[in-house]
């Protein structure tokens, strides 16, 4: 029993929320002193021993609005002060979908879901969220190109394809169009994007081996009336976007968004005669419906189409005259794709959900003289039952099923008769259960338990369990989870590795490949600490460890003129741990966060590391607002260690450039003004180091290769041919940008 000194005070009270008092969550302190203390189960503090005066006094809770009160003390005696706080929403109440497939608070989220708002994205304007995942730790938009620029989303190092993108959660994204999933979605309708890291495939399927996008669109009730964004480059880049949302009748609610992109210059700095930076011409319209019903039950329905013209090659190419030649080297690439997708909830008792979705992409594509044509058409569906069993359990159960129609005029859909082939398009079958046990053992500990069952119609049956546990100390500033899963992923090479298409290697696939399969597992920490000078610090750390069996392995090694596609006869491993820093104050916020890997395959005992694969990566996003004067600046930038490349080189010749590559870093700088009337004006530096990988290459040699010779036909034996593939990094330097953002809510 303590024993308050003469002369001294106590102050006493309750920390609440709505009348729910704050049981152990919620720490009660006097500024500027070392007194204080938390609450107790019924959400009461005392703090003894205070002498006479005035004081500042704040109250404090994970997820909850800081409230700071002045009271006067008495010499002796005891003062109640109670407080009442206000839920954070934007700090630590952000709901997420993607873990679970259902609307839960993030912190109660079994599953590990890292939430990125436009707030984040808008400290370095891009033209589309692929060039904006750059700065999101353990994210890697990775060029696959050096001409046409294309490229992937790499997660934990595992390859694009291994990573499905979702809009509204819905599967609309292929391995086809990875990259077009993430294009053309005007900023000002992004509601956030989550990121799950590791294998989700018990929820979604084959092509969430390494993790899922999911960009979630705002509802039409929460969109700004009218929106615009347009922006500029020095090198002649131009990107707008504008958005709208109005009332359509009384029972319907709509919104429309247009993205327009364009850049026409043929820049060629390194002097090799190809174009640096690839042109483009995108266009994309996005519109979601909200119908109202009765009983708040869903349904929206959602469409998108987009069209985009891309080349890069020989600056002196030109399409009527070239295209599809051999005369002067050109990649051209004209693509189409349209989008639809949509949730209705059934009139029942029960929270049963039909999702459904379906696109169509047309690619018309020419690789030199190489000639890549495809199309493919998805339709999904599934039947969605949410329900609660009592107070500890929450089940979810679904049916799917994906229909995949796939045709090219490459070998991958063509009879095996070398003498008179005959195209022969894929029909793909996936129907699917699936159901999940979320167990919630009490407010510190729960359990989720899942399985899904898929048929293949081409391999057959496939099982894919999962298991998370979570627990969280009783202020909830702690939390532990615990992931254990499995995955699946059937690969077409010629629509996931634009290596295959280029020409400049021949193309191999040595065997019938089989489905990769993968076990993964990965352990998560989150702690958030609240400092007495009114700072937030946030602190995420992640190990995690994925194998692969059956993993198609592009060899680029065996012969350098080919690359050989076969199932690995071994396994891979990708392995590592990342930590992610945030922290606020006042006008002050940081993200940063790092990433260490170690990626290999390993077969007949010999261990290889993956190339193109970095050890290490850093990113980081400092800003400063100062409030009164509406202005703010914004630090963000990334860097990558060493990778290691696909040279040609062989017995009989080395490549002259270097097999790593250096450490690099792209740095970017960004001063914002905002005005009265709604108005906002942004400028700054992209690349502020003017760093190009062409600049740390060997005097006189080409990063391409023998870019004067891309056909091949002159080289003599034993000198370097040309060589798209080996690419590792943007080729775009310094630029400035400035642009213009508007909103009426």
């Amino acid at each position: 029993m303590a024993i308050q000194a003469i002369g001294q005070a106590s102050l006493t009270g309750t920390v609440s929320s709505d009348d729910k008092a704050l049981g152990f969550s919620a720490t009660v302190f006097i500024e500027g002193s070392a007194l204080g203390g938390a609450t107790n189960e019924l959400g009461k503090y005392e703090i003894r021993g205070i002498p006479a005066g005035t004081y500042s006094v704040v109250a404090s809770a994970v997820g909850y609005v800081r409230v700071q009160k002045r009271v006067t003390l008495p010499a002796s005696g005891s003062v109640v002060l109670d407080f009442n706080l206000a839920e954070d929403l934007e700090l630590l109440g952000e709901v997420v979908v993607s873990g679970t497939m259902k609307a839960v608070n993030k912190l109660e989220s079994a599953v590990p879901v890292e939430v990125y708002t436009p707030r984040f994205f808008k400290a370095n304007p891009t033209p589309s969220v692929y060039e904006a995942l750059q700065t999101v730790n353990g994210v890697r938009p990775q060029v696959n190109c050096a001409v046409c620029n294309t490229g992937d989303i790499h997660i934990n190092r595992l390859e694009g394809p291994y990573t499905m993108v979702l809009i509204d959660g819905m599967p609309i994204v292929s391995g086809l169009s990875t990259v077009y999933g993430l294009n053309g979605i005007p900023a000002s309708l992004i509601e956030r994007i989550e990121v799950v890291k590791g294998p989700a495939s018990t929820l979604y399927g084959s092509e969430a081996v390494g993790g899922l996008i999911n960009i979630i669109t705002k509802q039409t009730t929460n969109a700004p009336r009218i929106a615009a964004d347009v922006f500029g480059t020095t090198w002649g880049e131009v990107n707008a976007d504008v958005a709208a949302a109005f009332n359509a009748g009384k029972r319907a609610e709509t919104m429309v968004g247009v993205n327009q992109f364009y850049f026409g210059q043929r820049i060629d700095n390194d002097g090799d005669g190809f174009t640096d930076m690839t042109l483009q011409d995108r266009l994309s319209i996005f519109n979601k419906w909200n119908f109202k019903r009765a009983k708040n039950r869903v349904f929206t329905l959602a469409a998108r189409f987009v069209q985009e013209e891309r080349f890069g090659g020989d600056a002196d190419w030109e399409e009527a005259e070239h295209r599809g030649g051999n005369e002067v080297y050109g990649e051209s690439i004209y693509t189409d794709r349209w989008e639809a997708f949509g949730v209705y909830e059934l009139p029942m008792e029960h929270h049963v959900q039909v999702q459904f979705s379906a696109n169509g992409h047309a690619q018309n594509s020419v690789y030199g003289e190489t000639e890549y044509i495809a199309d493919q058409r998805i339709c999904f569906g599934q039947l969605l039952w949410d329900k609660a069993l009592g107070a500890h359990h929450a089940v979810l159960a679904g049916l799917t099923m994906r229909y995949t129609y796939y045709d090219d005029n490459t070998p991958a859909t063509a009879t095996a008769d070398s003498l008179a082939p005959q195209n022969l398009p894929t029909h793909t079958c996936l129907p699917g259960v699936f159901v999940q046990n979320e167990l919630s053992f009490n407010p510190q500990n729960k359990l989720l338990v899942g399985i899904r069952y898929d048929r293949n119609s081409l391999h057959g049956n496939i099982f894919t369990p999962r298991l998370n546990y979570k627990w969280n100390s009783l202020d909830k500033r702690n939390t532990l989870r615990v992931s254990f899963g499995t995955g699946y992923r059937v690969a077409n090479v010629f629509t996931e590795d634009h290596a295959a298409l280029t020409g400049a290697r021949e193309v191999i696939i040595a065997e019938d490949l089989l489905p990769e399969t993968s076990i993964n597992g990965n352990v998560n920490y989150v702690r958030r600490i609240y400092t007495r000078d009114e700072a937030i610090i946030g602190l995420d750390a992640t190990a995690f460890y994925t194998h692969f069996d059956n993993k198609i392995f592009p060899d680029y090694d065996t012969d350098p003129s080919q690359i050989r596609y076969t199932n690995l006869e071994g396994f891979s491993v990708s392995q590592g741990a990342s930590l992610n820093v945030d922290a606020m104050k006042q006008g002050f916020k940081l993200n940063a966060g790092v990433t260490a890997m170690n990626v290999f395959s390993e077969q007949q005992g010999v261990r290889e590391r993956q190339p193109l694969t970095e050890q290490f990566s850093g990113t980081w996003s400092i800003g400063y607002a100062f409030d009164k004067a509406g202005l703010s600046i914004d630090y963000t930038g990334y860097v990558y260690s060493p990778m290691d490349l696909p040279t040609l080189t062989t017995e009989d010749f080395i490549d002259p450039r270097p097999a790593q590559s250096p450490w690099y870093s792209i740095q970017n700088l960004q001063c914002t003004k905002r005005f009265d009337n709604g108005m906002t004006c942004y400028a700054g530096a992209k690349n502020l180091l003017n760093w190009t990988p062409w600049d740390h290459l060997p005097p006189g040699v080409s990063y391409m290769g023998n870019t004067q010779d891309p056909f091949e036909q002159n080289t003599p034996p034993g000198e370097l041919v040309f060589d798209p593939a080996y690419v590792y990094g943007p080729n775009q330097g310094i630029r400035g940008f400035i642009g213009l953002r508007w909103a009426l809510n």
